[in-house]
């Protein structure tokens, strides 16, 4: 099942209320993962595996490093979900 960015943006929105405990009022799609959410490289790859049951495989660290703000992190695993 191929899911929405909007349906991929809810989840990531609740796992980091739920997981980090981050602020709703600070998530957005243009929300900078380090700068705004306080979101470190560690806590990256914890945010990936709370969303792994998008994806139909497992997101490569390659593949993550280019991503900077909550939309790159939608795009990319919509882009991974959609192959």
């Amino acid at each position: 099942m191929v899911h929405t960015e909007e349906r991929i943006y809810e989840r990531m929105r609740q796992a980091l209320i739920d997981v980090f405990e981050i602020d709703a009022g600070t998530i957005s799609m243009d929300a900078h993962l380090a700068d705004d959410l306080d979101i470190d490289s560690i806590d990256a790859v914890d945010l990936i595996a709370e969303l792994r049951d998008l994806l139909p495989r497992k997101v490569e660290p390659e593949e993550f490093k280019r991503v900077e703000t909550v939309r790159d992190v939608v795009v990319l695993l919509h882009e991974l979900a959609s192959r």
